[in-house]
């Protein structure tokens, strides 16, 4: 047997200039092929950045949302807390009026008649005060126009004095905490 005069590369011995090149060119469309793929990796990984920042961007708004939500939800709680016991007092307010409405007139009264009047007056007037300083406050709309989110309407009456639609007599006054209606006024509406 004969040995091959042209030694191959792979034996070690030295590349002739066809092969030298073959190898050239195979490593350089190796170095391409890499190099399209490390700049297709880099435009995935750009992409996914892009992606994770939008979400990030997104959860940071939703938390300051709940953050937000959170404070007003607190802030309205403790605006809106006098309300359940307001409710409750307001039948004592009422009572209070009925009270001085129904009392005689000044001079028909004795002098311990007279001394009790002014006890429920000012019993009435810590009462409201004690309201006003929580923002509670009386409605008595007498001469105001019917407002159907603030009134109740009971009867509509002839009142040639006042326009239609306009509150003539009140039954029951109203009253509001803060902006949020707590019973509305009870009143009798004009016919015109």
């Amino acid at each position: 047997m004969q040995e091959d005069a042209n030694p191959r590369p792979e034996d070690g011995a030295p590349e002739t200039g066809n092969e030298a090149e073959a190898s050239a060119e195979t490593a350089a469309l190796e170095e391409a092929a890499a190099g399209e793929q490390g700049a297709a990796e880099v435009q995935r990984l750009n992409e996914e950045v892009a992606s994770l920042r939008d979400q990030l961007l997104r959860a940071l708004a939703e938390v300051e949302n709940v953050r937000a939500r959170a404070r007003r939800e607190r802030d309205d709680a403790v605006r809106y807390a006098p309300g359940a016991l307001a409710k409750d007092l307001i039948g004592v307010a009422d009572n209070l009026r009925r009270a001085l409405e129904n009392l005689p007139p000044e001079g028909e009264r004795d002098e311990k008649l007279a001394n009790f009047a002014v006890g429920v007056e000012m019993t009435e007037r810590a009462l409201l005060e004690a309201f006003a300083k929580h923002g509670i406050v009386r409605i008595d709309p007498v001469g105001e126009r019917l407002d159907p989110h603030r009134h109740e309407a009971m009867v509509e009456v002839p009142d040639p004095g006042r326009p239609a639609g306009t509150v003539s007599q009140v039954f029951e006054p109203g009253y509001v905490l803060h902006d949020r209606l707590l019973r509305p006024a009870r009143v009798a509406v004009s016919k015109g």
